[in-house]
């Protein structure tokens, strides 16, 4: 079971899932220069460079955002047909799929997406598609049927996990809102003007909240009026049957975060070094291209052989890799660099372990092989920034 927290910490909004006493994730949304992920825009066409197959599109405010072209999802604002052709100067709807991270733009995509507790409306791609966590053939055939009943030619939709088991009448009245969120926004682009926001992603922590499995949050902590304001609106709207996990934490003495130990867990969260329990440790380091992680027995002290000692080691150092990955936020390319195993055996057994736990993320998050030098190859998903590039951004903000 797990808790939502979320207060103001250093200027920003911040947001931690806790999972029994191990925080799980954490976020950091300044209130100023909130993130632009999910956002929908009607953008125009500032350069295209044909050797890479991609536009550059001013969303405004001075934002650049990348837009590769080999997304044939393009969408003209005045609704015209997509021809294969974008110049410089067109209007078109996109919607942020990135954030920047460092010195790179955005990026864009003309494959809208508007997202539920149930349901994914895409722009794109106008199949019926499910959660690859819904494993039920039988109920996803019958619930294919129903929504074959149900489709609209103007885009596809995608089934979320949340979605198994629940009522129909539940999914219909969602369904419902979203279609007609989304018909709106598109006819709302034919009347407005260049660089105008026609659909605004929900703040970190009601994403979190609409995003979390059914039933897998025992609370909601806050200790702010106004955000707890909002987020009593979204579960009334949304999803009623969680408003009763909804408190308002009011302790002078001992503000939320204390109680939660913010300072501490960031940093930890920030820090290099991370020990294992069994006294090993994992040296965790980001660059520019790619995230670097490496192994070490540290201050391990076991009697057994030295076999059983670094495989003790490596299990224990990727049951903690996961965590730290999902915590840090940590994207892209990792490599794990696993203390040396020379029975093929025990590296089969790490590398097992380590897809089972990287396949719990609810990011996707890929182990894509070893190699020959023993360096293990990852690769997850570029969703939002990294946990140390917003705690950053933060500090940057405090000292302006």
């Amino acid at each position: 079971m797990n808790k939502l927290i979320i207060t103001r910490w250093n200027g920003s909004v911040i947001t931690l899932l806790q999972s029994g006493k191990e925080t799980v994730s954490v976020n950091i949304e300044p209130e100023e220069n909130q993130s632009v992920l999910g956002n929908i825009y009607i953008g125009k066409v500032n350069h295209i460079v044909k050797n890479i197959n991609a536009a550059f599109v001013d969303i405004g405010g001075g934002q650049m955002g990348y837009l590769s072209l080999s997304d044939a999802s393009i969408l003209f604002a005045d609704q015209r047909p997509y021809n294969g052709k974008l110049r410089q100067g067109d209007e078109i709807i996109v919607q942020v799929e990135r954030d920047a991270v460092k010195t790179k733009a955005p990026v864009l995509t003309g494959n809208l997406n508007v997202t539920g507790r149930y349901f994914v409306l895409t722009s794109g791609k106008k199949q019926i598609g499910f959660s690859t966590k819904i494993t039920d053939q039988a109920w996803k055939q019958e619930m294919k049927s129903y929504l074959e009943s149900r489709k609209d030619e103007d885009f596809g939709m995608i089934v979320r996990t949340n979605a198994y088991k629940v009522p129909k009448e539940e999914l219909e009245s969602e369904l419902v809102q979203l279609m007609d969120s989304f018909k709106e926004m598109l006819d709302n682009a034919k009347h407005r003007t260049c660089y105008n926001l026609l659909y605004s992603s929900a703040p970190s922590y009601l994403a979190g909240l609409r995003d979390s499995l059914k039933s897998s949050l025992e609370a909601v902590i806050t200790d702010e009026p106004d955000i707890y304001e909002a987020i009593k609106d979204y579960l009334t709207q949304c999803q009623p049957e969680d408003l009763g996990l909804l408190t308002r934490y009011e302790d002078n003495l001992l503000p939320l975060g204390k109680l939660y130990r913010i300072e501490k867990t960031m940093d930890e969260a920030l820090g290099k070094r991370v020990w294992l329990k069994s006294g090993g440790y994992l040296v965790i380091e980001p660059t520019e291209a790619l995230v670097v992680i490496d192994v070490n027995t540290g201050k391990y002290s076991g009697k057994k052989e030295l076999r059983e000692t670094i495989k003790k080691v490596n299990l224990e150092a990727a049951e903690e890799i996961g965590h730290q990955l999902r915590l840090r936020n940590l994207s892209g390319i990792i490599i794990i660099d696993f203390i040396d195993m020379e029975a093929e055996e025990d590296r089969r057994i790490l590398m097992d372990r380590l897809e089972g736990i990287l396949s719990k993320d609810p990011v996707k998050t890929t182990v894509v092989e070893m190699t020959k030098l023993n360096l293990v190859e990852v690769t997850r998903k570029k969703i939002r920034k990294p946990l140390y590039e917003q705690a950053l951004q933060m500090k940057e903000k405090v000292s302006l």
